[in-house]
């Protein structure tokens, strides 16, 4: 299922934002848009998730036009910084929130609900915390809760909204491969937003550099270091060589 965005314009009032912003992805891809504070990145991905609409273009997803469709509808998943579980509820329950809520008709039986949870959290190896409550796990712990709910509703497309970013290293790192693994073996295509240079070339196959409200270039880890299509990217991205060098991720 490809995501095709043509021209996406976005203002804040007066504040252009995003300036035609062009980008496509195939089925099964792992994106990340990365850029400083202001790019438009974090903007970009809520245009995608439906939580704004955009000011011009179109967005495209599967070849239906959703670039008006309410964010219930579009059925993606969404996972942000602030976890967002539900506190009074065990991470069983959390997770099988969403399939709960479905309309009776397309909703699972109780079995087949079980079923999904218990499947993803040995997918996400948690199994074991099934029983417990969000105030009773550490950080990594809930954002692995948060991702594992995420994919229980069967999204066609993974929105993750700087999902780390209020992790220590060492638990970020180890969280990366994690959600490469757990979007691998569930065979759908994903949207990272980070500021996090390692992050995005350790798990992205490919990484959209943002500036300005513009994709200053749309490729590959390799590429991008090995051919920056503008200063701007050359600059972004100095350092990166050496990560490169010892062969991380790429």
């Amino acid at each position: 299922m490809a995501l095709h965005i043509e021209d996406i314009t976005k203002f804040y009032g007066t504040n252009q934002v995003l300036d035609q912003v062009n980008l496509s992805m195939q089925d099964g891809e792992f994106i990340a848009l990365l850029g400083p504070s202001g790019s438009g990145k974090t903007s970009l991905l809520r245009i995608i998730a439906g939580l704004q609409f955009a000011d011009g273009g179109r967005l495209s997803f599967d070849g239906e036009d959703i670039t008006g469709v309410d964010a219930r509808l579009r059925r993606f998943g969404m996972v942000f910084q602030s976890y967002a579980l539900f506190e009074h509820m065990s991470v069983v329950d959390n997770v099988a929130f969403g399939l709960k809520m479905r309309p009776r008709a397309n909703r699972p039986n109780k079995g087949e609900i079980s079923d999904r949870v218990r499947k993803l959290l040995d997918m996400a190896e948690i199994s074991e915390l099934g029983e417990r409550f969000p105030s009773q796990l550490s950080g990594g712990q809930r954002q692995r809760v948060a991702l594992t709910r995420a994919l229980a509703i069967e999204p066609r497309l993974l929105l993750l909204d700087e999902p780390f970013s209020a992790l220590d290293t060492k638990v970020r790192k180890g969280l990366r491969g994690a959600l490469r693994d757990l979007q691998k073996k569930v065979g759908i295509g994903a949207i990272l937003v980070t500021h996090d240079q390692e992050e995005a070339f350790e798990i992205a196959d490919r990484i959209a550099i943002m500036a300005d409200g513009k994709i200053q270039q749309f490729d590959t880890p390799n590429n991008l270091l090995r051919s920056p299509a503008t200063p701007f990217v050359s600059e972004f991205l100095e350092g990166m060589g050496s990560y490169h060098a010892a062969g991380a991720g790429i």
